[in-house]
């Protein structure tokens, strides 16, 4: 399970709920995730992910790398 920080370890920044966009290049084409929910610090922007987004990440991921996509897009939203 991972540990979300409630402060940020970089730079002590306030940690909170919101969106990032999630990126993988797999050589043979890319992945992109939109509107992921994430922890993101306020001040250095470093953010978090819960195990179960991961999940949901390597499993896009994984999918288009059977696949042989060369571009996947999706949105979390």
């Amino acid at each position: 399970m991972t540990h979300i920080p409630l402060q940020c370890p970089l730079c002590s920044g306030h940690i909170q709920a919101g969106k990032t966009t999630f990126t993988a290049d797999l050589k043979t084409g890319v992945v992109v995730v939109r509107a992921v929910p994430a922890h993101i610090c306020t001040q250095c922007g470093e953010e978090w992910i819960d195990d179960v987004t991961s999940q949901l990440l390597e499993n896009i991921t994984q999918r288009a790398r059977q696949q042989n996509t060369q571009l996947e897009m999706v949105s979390m939203d």
